[in-house]
């Protein structure tokens, strides 16, 4: 469970989290992170938050962000808002370390998708860009859909797709979320 300045770090795409407030802090309102990005930290697959904004402000270095395929590079100072559907990614493609304060309104269940994802990249269970085993993502897509949505395939083709590999998914063992990252 995620509280008040609990750090998780995701060694395969070389960010670090810290939450600094909680939707139990905010009452479900708002989620407040500070991310550290290691230098040439890895882009993640494009995407959007269906019912939610996002808020950055670069503290440090600078980052990359693709929004809608147009690519930005934001320095420190720099801030962007992100509304809820737009499609983006965010990385680090400098040469140096990076810090953002990253704001996630509403909080939704933002926090228990990235302690999911950060504790399968420790315990190995992702690839070298950190991404989950299909059968995984597709357990995670259906459970966290109202907070992330991968921009592609087309929604209805993912949901269509990832309810077909629900049952092999969970015959083999995987679980939308495993209680010991989220604890």
């Amino acid at each position: 469970m995620a509280y008040k300045d609990k750090t998780i770090h995701n060694p395969k795409v070389g960010q670090t989290i810290r939450f600094l407030q909680t939707y139990k802090d905010t009452n479900g309102a708002l989620l407040e992170m500070e991310a550290q990005y290691d230098p040439q930290s890895k882009e993640p697959a494009p995407h959007y938050h269906p019912h939610q904004a996002e808020d950055f402000t670069i503290v440090s270095g600078s980052m990359t962000v693709r929004i809608d395929g147009a690519l930005r590079v934001l320095q420190a100072g720099d801030t962007l808002h992100i509304p809820r559907g737009k499609v983006h990614s965010m990385w680090n493609n400098s040469d140096a370390p990076a810090t953002v304060n990253w704001k996630v309104h509403p909080a939704m269940e933002t926090e228990y998708f990235l302690e999911t994802v950060i504790g399968l990249a420790i315990d190995g269970k992702t690839d070298a860009k950190g991404t989950p085993h299909l059968l995984q993502v597709a357990l995670m897509a259906n459970r966290y859909a109202p907070v992330f949505r991968l921009a592609k395939p087309p929604f209805v083709v993912q949901k269509i797709l990832f309810v077909l590999l629900t049952p092999l998914a969970y015959l083999l063992g995987y679980r939308a979320s495993y209680q010991r990252y989220i604890d």
